[in-house]
């Protein structure tokens, strides 16, 4: 059961909502996450070479006419479904993944186009219980001060990511760019010829700058190779997210 303080602290996320772009999901949230340590490395990509990786049903979603691709290093924490506790051995564990930017019915969201997580137990469980493309991979991170390493290898998929990086000034003024690339309160997945939505909630992102000290990378979307520096990039300390159960779209899936 949950403590008076996390049922505080969960009340009071759950009523901070003037941020988001639409209203806050009816009914009750399933599963509890927090989302801590967050690199995000966002690259511009060709929407020739990103649409066909889009499942039918899904529409990508572009900024001033750019489609993005990102790939999001970051610790996952205290996952739990509602009203039960979180086991470390489980819901601690640090994930990669890379995703791009799509909507429907006016909410933008992301999809994954890979998932890699350190623990092949977890990988399991979040395969079973939400449908995730989740794949166990061997991650590391290491930080000293402000200096961050992620570093991830996947020798069957032939998956290397190091990334060392400081962590600068917090972004103050956040641009339009910076809240569209994060500020994503839902994501798609596409499964079994259908579509389907789950939706999350948490407070507003708090970005800091990053500096990329090395960055060396053997991942390949597609035709999206991501063998040169970002873009844009962020850095986050976390959130705390509500999660609800996945909605199936009107809109099947065809292939």
């Amino acid at each position: 059961m949950l403590t008076v303080n996390e049922m505080k602290e969960i009340d009071k996320l759950i009523n901070t909502t003037s941020h988001r772009p639409w209203t806050i999901p009816r009914g009750r949230w399933n599963y509890y996450q927090e989302w801590n340590d967050v690199l995000f490395l966002h690259w511009k990509v060709k929407i020739d070479d990103l649409a066909p990786l889009i499942p039918k049903g899904i529409l990508l979603d572009t900024f001033n006419g750019e489609s993005w691709i990102s790939i999001v290093a970051f610790t996952m924490e205290k996952i739990r479904p509602r009203n039960l506790p979180s086991l470390k051995a489980i819901s601690d564990f640090h994930e990669i993944n890379t995703r791009t930017y799509v909507t429907q019915d006016n909410k933008s969201g992301v999809y994954f186009l890979s998932i890699e997580a350190e623990k092949q137990i977890s990988c399991i469980i979040a395969n079973l219980l939400s449908g995730l493309p989740y794949r166990n991979a061997n991650i590391r991170r290491q930080t000293t001060g402000d200096s961050h390493q992620y570093a991830l290898m996947n020798n069957d998929r032939d998956l290397q990511f190091n990334s060392d990086f400081t962590v600068g000034e917090r972004i103050a003024n956040k641009s339009d760019l910076d809240n569209w690339l994060t500020e994503r309160y839902c994501l798609y997945l596409a499964k079994d010829q259908q579509v389907f939505r789950y939706e999350t909630h948490h407070r507003p992102w708090e970005l800091h700058e990053v500096k990329i000290s090395s960055l060396n990378t053997n991942y390949k979307t597609g035709n999206i190779a991501f063998n040169r520096l970002p873009d844009l990039a962020h850095f986050s300390a976390g959130v705390k997210v509500l999660a609800w159960s996945r909605t199936r779209l009107n809109t099947p899936r065809k292939n």
